[in-house]
């Protein structure tokens, strides 16, 4: 899926100045990395919420379009106000299609009312995490991770090694962990979820 966000640059900086731009339905936010400088933009408020609605948004590749000029980036981060529908600031990273990224992607489970643990044992699936982080090329990014529940009994896990990661996509590793991604845990076996919950964190 492509997205395209129109910004312009901007000259005035400071909290006063984010205020003014918020009142007039714009949001401030910055693009930085590769070997430009980085650069304040603003962009339409209402157009960044409805695309930060979109899952595929927060792991794919953007074109940026500042003042008619455009560059690939990363939704790095954003912030919102505590309670309203408001987006107060947003970072994009400028992406280098030599340079590897490291970014979480969404997982999509499949065929968990097929796993065995669920069909025919009861069970009931228990996700641990819903992403994964992960290192590859621009070119390489993958909008989400499938991940099929479909062999899993009751008591048994899934981690993270076990997904099937696309072509060009590697984990990225913390260590020796290999955390659990989902399992199917018995009824009455929400102790034994927490529990492996914490386990993974």
């Amino acid at each position: 899926m492509q997205f395209e966000v129109i910004a312009s640059a901007r000259s005035v900086q400071g909290s006063g100045a984010s205020r003014r731009l918020r009142r007039a339905g714009t949001v401030p936010g910055i693009v930085y990395g590769g070997d430009a400088a980085p650069v304040a933009i603003e962009t339409n408020h209402n157009d960044l919420v409805l695309k930060l609605k979109k899952e595929a948004f927060h792991s794919s590749i953007i074109n940026l379009v500042i003042d008619g000029k455009k560059e690939q980036v990363l939704l790095r981060d954003y912030q919102t106000h505590a309670y309203k529908l408001l987006v107060l600031h947003v970072d994009f990273q400028r992406v280098d299609a030599t340079h590897e990224l490291h970014i979480k992607v969404p997982l999509h489970f499949i065929n968990e009312e097929n796993a065995p643990g669920v069909k025919l044992g009861g069970g009931l699936v228990n996700h641990v995490t819903t992403e994964l982080d992960i290192h590859c090329l621009a070119k390489d990014l993958p909008e989400f991770i499938e991940v099929d529940l479909g062999a899993l009994k009751v008591g048994e896990n899934i981690h993270a090694s076990q997904v099937k990661l696309p072509a060009g996509v590697a984990l990225v590793k913390h260590g020796e962990d290999d955390p659990i991604i989902a399992g199917i845990v018995g009824k009455g076996g929400a102790q034994e979820a927490e529990e492996g919950a914490a386990a993974a964190e």
